[in-house]
């Protein structure tokens, strides 16, 4: 298990990316902007389905982070099988 410092590096981390991928978005939304430039990646209104995914997954890393600073336990996954007897 990583410690928390670097859990917290992390959670900065994924908050910048968050902020510059939200504010990628909104640009190309408002229609203010015909491209956008994050760093060294320059994005058009076509790549608003990819970016809406990124901003996902970024959102996710962000709570799992969070969850994780808060000691709580990491969220898994499982499934239900309904039988009929």
């Amino acid at each position: 298990m990583t410690d928390k410092i670097e859990l917290q590096s992390r959670l900065a981390f994924w908050k910048s990316a968050l902020e510059k991928l939200q504010n990628a978005y909104l640009a190309l939304i408002d229609g203010n902007v015909k491209s956008y430039r994050i760093d060294d990646r320059e994005l058009t209104r076509f790549d608003l389905p990819e970016l809406h995914d990124e901003i996902e997954t970024a959102q996710n890393n962000v709570d799992e982070l969070t969850a994780l600073l808060g000691n709580q336990r990491p969220r898994k996954a499982f499934g239900v099988i309904p039988r009929d007897f």
